[in-house]
This record gives C-alpha cells, sequence and structure tokens, in this order.
C-alpha cells in the first residue's frame, strides 16, 4: 500500500562534518496514529543510528498540516528543523490559500521524496455497505454521504469528490485533523466512509473494523487483491499521495548532500522496521529530489477538473488561478 523510496537527512551551516552536534527536531505534521506519524518516526530512528544523535519528534498537527510545515519554514537553516511533508503541504495548499504564511519554493528547502500511498474508500465492517456498487446506490438514492479525510484540501478530499463528480453521488466532507480520529469515527457509525491512505487504512481493515471497497492505484493490489480498483469499475479516479522531507529555506548545500547520501537509505531500513512502516513492506531503493514540485502535482486529478496540465514553466499564481476552477 505505501511505496517508500529514497534518500534523506540533514548536517548544518557551521560544515556538513561538524553536523549533527545537538537534536534535531522532526515535525510530524499530522496527527498521531496516520502516516505521516510513522513515516516521520521511522525516518528519525534511521537518522539517530546513522548520525548517532537524537532525532526527535515533535507533533504540530492542525490546518492539514500547515502549522508543522511554517513552523519549519521560520526556523533558522542550521540543519535542526525538518518536517515530514505531503502534496497537501507543498502543492495543495498553497494554490488554494494564498495566505497560508509560506511558499513552498521560496520558504523551504525540499530535500527528497519518501513515500507514497493510494486513497481508499473505506466503510464500517458493521454497515450495510458491502460493495462499490453499493456504495454508489446509496450515493445516489439519499441524503449525502458524509466521510472523513485527513483535512480541507487533502488528497483524500480530492480523490473522494473527483469520484463523487464521476459517479453522480452526493456526498458531504468532514474535516479532521488527522486520520486516526476520522477512521474511528468511521469504525463507530459516525459517519459513512472515509478516503483516507491505504497505509493510513490498512490496519483497520485487517482487524475487521473497516471493510475497504475501492482504491485510487492504477492495478490491485498484492496484499489487498480482493479490493478493486476505482479505475477498473469504469471510474479513471487513478491517483496516490506522497511524502517527502523539507528544512527551511537556504540550507547550506553540504547539509542536503549529507541529507542524500547514499548511507541514509530507506532501501538500508532493517525489514522490520520496513514492515512496520508500511503495511506491504513494498520498498523502492531509489532517491528522488522534490525540485520541481509543479511536475508533482497528481495530473490525473488536475485534468479530471478540466484544466491546462502543470508545466515547469508554472508559477504559484498560475496554479492558484487555475485551482479557483476547481
Amino acid at each position: 500500500a505505501l511505496a517508500v523510496a529514497g534518500a534523506l537527512m540533514m548536517a548544518s551551516p557551521a560544515g556538513a562534518d561538524e553536523w549533527p552536534s545537538r537534536p534535531v527536531r522532526m515535525v510530524n505534521t499530522f496527527a498521531a496514529g496516520g502516516t505521516a506519524d510513522v513515516l516521520t518516526r521511522l525516518v528519525a530512528d534511521q537518522l539517530s543510528a546513522t548520525f548517532k544523535q537524537q532525532f526527535f519528534v515533535e507533533t504540530r498537527a492542525g490546518a492539514a498540516g500547515t502549522i508543522g510545515v511554517k513552523s519549519v519554514a521560520d526556523s533558522a537553516p542550521d540543519g535542526y528543523n525538518f518536517a515530514l511533508n505531503n502534496i497537501t503541504h507543498l502543492v495543495l495548499a498553497p494554490i488554494s490559500n494564498p495566505k497560508l504564511g509560506y511558499d513552498p519554493k521560496r520558504d523551504l528547502t525540499n530535500i527528497g521524496y519518501v513515500a507514497g500511498s493510494p486513497i481508499v474508500l473505506s466503510v464500517s465492517a458493521n454497515g450495510n455497505i458491502k460493495t462499490l456498487q453499493d456504495f454508489i446506490e446509496q450515493g445516489r438514492a439519499g441524503k449525502p454521504l458524509t466521510y472523513s479525510s485527513s483535512g480541507v484540501g487533502s488528497s483524500g478530499q480530492l480523490v473522494a469528490e473527483d469520484f463523487a463528480k464521476k459517479a453522480g453521488i452526493k456526498i458531504e466532507h468532514v474535516p479532521y485533523k488527522g486520520a486516526s480520529q476520522g477512521l474511528t469515527d468511521l469504525a463507530g457509525g459516525h459517519i459513512v466512509f472515509s478516503a483516507q491512505t491505504m497505509s493510513s487504512t490498512a490496519a483497520l481493515v485487517r482487524g475487521g473494523q473497516l471493510r475497504a471497497i475501492a482504491h485510487s492505484n492504477a492495478t490491485r493490489m498484492a496484499d489487498f487483491p480482493d479490493v478493486p480498483t476505482l479505475k477498473e469499475a469504469g471510474y479513471d479516479v487513478v491517483a496516490t499521495t506522497w511524502f517527502s522531507i523539507s528544512g527551511p529555506a537556504n540550507l547550506p548545500k553540504d547539509i542536503t548532500d549529507k541529507v542524500k547520501d547514499p548511507s541514509v537509505q530507506w532501501a538500508e531500513f532493517p525489514p522490520a522496521a520496513r514492515q512496520t512502516a508500511t503495511p506491504n513492506g513494498h520498498v523502492i531503493g531509489f532517491p528522488a529530489v522534490v525540485d520541481n514540485l509543479a511536475l508533482m502535482y497528481n495530473k490525473k486529478l488536475f485534468q479530471a477538473a478540466g484544466l491546462a496540465e502543470p508545466t515547469n514553466t508554472w508559477t504559484w499564481d498560475d496554479f492558484r488561478a487555475a485551482a479557483k476552477k476547481l
């Protein structure tokens, strides 16, 4: 469910050979228990072991995670403050909210891709929705179906809204500060469905509290072979969210180079640790730098909204203008 990749992490302006000489803050931008929380802790543990220095996790949730990102953007470029970001923080929130308080290209050093996961539509295992077709029929027949995501403007919300438009169903978004609370409310029958990452949802699906009815991956997943894709059901909704590591703007090159050093790679994480972080234990051992955030935007969703495809010449103003058409 979660494809993990890439080189990660840091050093100080005083010189990479002296970094880190004190504990380093790793900001988890979402509530405890979700994908971001697990990934941040796994990254922090690996970096602590690699650099023989403490990388501690500080949770700064709220406003779909942008509060935590801004705290890092506002910090000194000394190699002691980093955040685990995702598409919401670096693309979706900035194009929809010009007053966000930070610009991801101006105010952050975007270091590397960490992981990605499709969005799964899940319902309570105790409810009367057994299949995607049941879900669609209920969404067309009655009042709007309430659902959770990890926040306004999140990948989950975009996937849900895109699918609802294509399927002709009525839905109502109930935003939460993170995945865990929304999934707990879903299991308790307080909302109808959830649109969260598969990695956040997998444990409750395996535990029998939730039922996965479809996901946004391009093909079926080996660990969930009975769960259909939205695409095979006839809806062209193919999308994944992604996570990356960023620090404040103007981090010295020797710091970012040390972060990307081959010795600090997800492919080298112990199998047990990878399995903890990724329900399927999938690891792709390649480094990737998040330099061109415009091209990281999910093109399928952008095209689905009837907009021109973003290119590497787009500015944030271009994105904001396009976002108003969504």
